[in-house]
């Protein structure tokens, strides 16, 4: 029901309930002929009419404008919700957009750690296999000069063990005799240089 039904319906009401209780109110127990009752009833009525008709008369401005002021206000609050609702809706689109950013920016970023890390382990290998390289050559070197260090070793062990056992076969097979033939060769030899 709209709400001018709703006004008219009540005034309707009040104005029975105004009658009932004007006519319950009338003089209970005397006789009355019906005429006199039909122009009471009437007169009464007309009474009523007027005062709904200055009620509505002067009550009609405000409540119409207070039916429009609470319809603006609807209208007012739904323009607001409305304009809440598409400002939270850009928000929303624009932190999606944000979030789809982020996520393609991290995508890129993981992207060129991987690259780094990659090229990272290229050159760590690299440097890994030069060391090694290195290594080898440093050891090759140091065992060519352990090895150059034992034969030089060996050989003055070698020369001292010869040395050693001609010595011991000098000291059992030469004699007397030979030294002084030795001597004499010697003596012979330096007097022929003269």
């Amino acid at each position: 029901m709209c709400s001018k039904a709703k006004t008219i319906l009540m005034a309707l009401m009040l104005v029975g309930m105004t009658c009932g209780a004007v006519y319950a109110s009338g003089g209970g127990g005397h006789e009355v002929e019906s005429g006199v009752l039909l122009k009471d009833f009437l007169y009464r009525v007309l009474n009523f009419s007027i005062v709904v008709a200055i009620l509505v008369y002067f009550l009609r401005k405000p409540l119409k404008s207070a039916l429009s002021g609470r319809t603006e206000e609807i209208e007012k609050a739904l323009a607001e919700a409305k304009k809440v609702k598409e400002e939270a809706e850009a928000k929303f689109a624009e932190y999606d957009k944000k979030l789809a950013q982020a996520t393609d920016e991290i995508a890129e970023i993981s992207a060129a750690i991987r690259r780094e890390g990659e090229l990272e382990k290229q050159k760590i290998i690299a440097s890994a296999k030069e060391m090694a390289i290195k290594i080898e050559q440093d050891a090759g070197k140091a065992a060519d000069l352990e090895v150059a260090k034992a034969r030089t070793e060996l050989q003055r062990e070698a020369v001292k063990l010869a040395v050693g056992v001609a010595e011991e076969l000098l000291k059992k097979n030469f004699s007397k005799d030979d030294d002084t033939r030795l001597i004499d060769e010697y003596m012979q030899k330096v007097g022929d240089l003269h």
